[in-house]
């Protein structure tokens, strides 16, 4: 599946040329998300050693393994969801090493302060 110009490429782009990202100092291990398209699957595979991180746009090997709508995917790279909170809505199915997607959870930005969910 060839990748699009949208907010996930762009994501991934970008997160692939960080030489260092502190908030994963702490972290080891591989990680794949899985884009569910309409047409198929795209996965990505993030690779994180202590701050280090390599990016693929390919299928592999991993300690965890993401799984959720590219719509989705779309909306945590805006900061209009948060990933915590759709892995307990069951939008995103993680599979594997649970703490190594809360670690890179870290890197989506927070919701806007004008768009904080409502409390009830």
């Amino acid at each position: 599946m060839e990748p699009t110009d949208d907010d996930a490429t762009e994501f991934f782009r970008e997160l692939g040329g960080r030489a260092r990202e502190p908030l994963l100092a702490k972290a080891r291990g591989w990680v794949r998300f899985e884009l569910l398209e309409p047409d198929g699957v795209d996965r990505w595979l993030v690779a994180i050693d202590r701050g280090a991180i390599a990016v693929s746009h390919s299928d592999g090997p991993a300690e965890c393994t993401a799984r959720l709508d590219r719509a989705l995917f779309g909306q945590l790279c805006r900061g209009e969801a948060n990933m915590i909170a759709a892995v307990f809505r069951g939008a995103v199915v993680c599979i594997g090493d649970v703490q190594l997607l809360i670690e890179i959870a870290r890197l989506f930005p927070a919701f806007p302060a004008d768009r904080q969910p409502q409390r009830v």
